[in-house]
This record gives structure tokens, sequence and C-alpha cells, in this order.
């Protein structure tokens, strides 16, 4: 397994400079960063040619996130809508694949935040499905992964639980497509998080930590040790993305509901020493040393 973070621990925005986040998460001893995929599109061939040289050099591997706006909803009712929605998450990969990023995670299904006005959860699935399949022949060229992921039921209809995510898999028929299963949403919907991981077996791509309420693993209740034999058994050696949101303010804090400092008051350094203590016990928990 290869551990990571998002970059947005640090910051309020969807937005932020990577090189710099590059080296820090490098320095801290995670072996994965995670940016926001639609600033690729802001970035010139330049900035990407520099943040992949920066990555190489520091033998850092870069992932993708996003959930797509309402606009760019590839499951939308309005052809037109799917088009774009097409559009820009092909766009998206060209660019990752300047940068040799070969993980696009997200809700790439549908939008995120979805808005529940179509309550069709048959036909949203079905258009999701389509336009999946048509994004997998051009994930497949470019030798990137589309690991879709399974958020919980105050964030979308289509996916809400691993069974679910498993069948969409089969249903596109793609290598390609994967699932990105969450611990955040799963302590929400599933039975038993380890039951579901065993149940997603190959089909899980990419693996996002963190908390019931949203903190660093370990900062709360979640059976760590549990999630980690339950990797071990399907093989999993893939990449393991802390998700943590822990500061108000900005968008992010808007967008992920974040109404209180969850970090005890914690300032940047100490921020440096919280994440840096998770990463070392979420490493004990799943690799079982």
């Amino acid at each position: 397994m290869k551990f990571g973070t998002l970059f947005a621990y640090w910051t309020q925005e969807w937005h932020g400079d990577y090189v710099m986040y590059a080296r820090k998460v490098k320095q801290l001893g995670f072996d994965i960063l995670e940016l926001s995929a639609g600033d690729l599109l802001l970035m010139s061939d330049a900035q990407i040619a520099e943040l992949r040289a920066v990555a190489k050099d520091l033998e850092l591997s870069v992932s993708s996130n996003i959930g797509p706006p309402k606009d760019k909803n590839v499951a939308s009712a309005d052809p037109a809508i799917r088009e774009e929605g097409i559009r820009f998450l092909t766009q998206i990969m060209r660019a990752m694949d300047k940068l040799d990023s070969r993980i696009l995670a997200g809700v790439l299904y549908t939008c995120w935040p979805y808005e529940f006005i179509d309550l069709d959860k048959p036909a949203v699935w079905a258009r999701g499905v389509e336009s999946i399949k048509k994004l997998g022949k051009t994930a497949q060229d470019l030798g990137i992964d589309l690991c879709l992921e399974v958020v919980n039921r105050f964030e979308t209809l289509v996916l809400n639980t691993a069974a679910e995510g498993v069948a969409f898999c089969r249903d596109v028929d793609l290598p390609c497509a994967k699932l990105l299963l969450d611990t955040f949403h799963m302590n929400i919907e599933e039975d038993n998080i380890a039951e579901a991981i065993r149940l997603s077996g190959n089909y899980l791509g990419h693996l996002h930590v963190g908390e019931g309420n949203r903190k660093l693993p370990g900062q709360g209740s979640l059976p760590w040790e549990e999630i980690g034999v339950a990797l071990r058994e399907i093989g999993y050696d893939k990449g393991v993305v802390m998700e943590p949101f822990v500061k108000m303010g900005g968008r992010v804090g808007e967008d992920i509901k974040v109404w209180r400092d969850l970090s005890g008051g914690a300032d940047a350094e100490e921020m440096d020493t919280q994440i840096t203590a998770s990463l070392v016990y979420l490493k004990c928990a799943f690799t079982g040393v």
C-alpha cells in the first residue's frame, strides 16, 4: 500500500500550490499527493511539467480528485449537459496524462453535490453507466483508472454502498472502472466496513480514509485494525489517501459542512504534527507491522 493525503487538509479552498504541497507531503512521509483535478485545466503546460518533474524527483505519486459540477453531470437527463460532462472529464484526463497522474477519483458518474431533483435512480444509474463507458475508452487509452466514489445518502442517490458500487462497475464492464471507497461515507452506510472492503475485492482501486467526523485516522472510533486486516485479505496494494477536513471556512468548509474547528485550535505546525502522527498510526494498523 502507498499512503497519501489530499492537499485540502491545509486549506479552505479547492485550489493549491501543488509544487509546495508535493514537497510538504513528501517531507511528512507520504507517498501520494491528491489534488483537485479541475485545477489541471487552469494550469499551463509549463506548470504541469514543473509539477511532474518535482513529483518524479521526490518519487511521489499524484492522484486527481473531482466532484463534477451540475452543469457537467454525465448522468443528467439533458443530453447536452451529459456531453459537456464527458468533454470536461476527457480534458482532465488528457491533462492528467501530461502530469503522469493515473488515478481519477470522485463522484464521476454524476455531479457533486447532488441536488436531489431527479430522483429516478434507475434512469440516473443507466445514464451514468453509459457515460462512464464512453469515458472509459479514453481512460484505457491513457492508462488511467476511473475510481468511482461511493458516498453517503446525503450526497448522492446513486452509489451509497460498496455492493452498489460493484454492481455499477459490472454494468460498465471495463477494466479501468474501479471503486473508490471512503471510510467516512462507509461509516454512515455500511453494516460492516471490513466486510464491504472484502465484497469490493479487486474492484477497489483507491481508498479514502478519515474518521466518522472527518478527523484524522486514529482520532475517532473507526476500527482501523479490522479495516487493515480486510485490506490485506484482498491483497490491496494501491493508494490509501487521507481526506481529513478539520478547519472551518472557505468553499471547503462550506461544501464539506465543517461548522466547528475540529483541529483543537491547531496552528500550521501542529497540523503537520497531527497528520504525521496519524500516518504512523495508520501504517501500523493497515500493514500489521
